[in-house]
């Protein structure tokens, strides 16, 4: 199989939060590879998820502003629109609740 990405990804199993635009809505979700242009994640069902959303990498305290790219019934590709910013940082208060879930 040909390899078309620009950016090679990393294997990972990581915990992961799809947050909506609006902040208040968050799906659980698996991160199983990642590079700096986007992920593959895994999910219960990819019905109903945005095109555009936030991946919160919980270990990190990442948030990465993504857009869909693909998804099949349990899982997704997502490309990154821009670099992580940390979640503890006084910019994201709009994010800071996701630092106790």
């Amino acid at each position: 199989m040909e390899e078309r990405r620009k950016v090679s990804r990393h294997r990972v199993l990581k915990e992961g939060k799809i947050v909506y635009a609006d902040a208040m809505r968050v799906l659980d979700c698996t991160i199983r590879d990642i590079s700096e242009a986007g992920a593959r994640i895994l999910i219960a069902s990819t019905f109903g998820l945005p095109d555009t959303f936030h991946l919160y990498e919980k270990s990190s305290g990442r948030l990465y502003p993504a857009r869909l790219i693909w998804r099949r019934a349990n899982m997704a590709g997502v490309a990154f629109d821009g670099p992580p910013t940390d979640i503890h940082d006084p910019n994201n208060r709009r994010f800071a609740r996701l630092r106790f879930i």
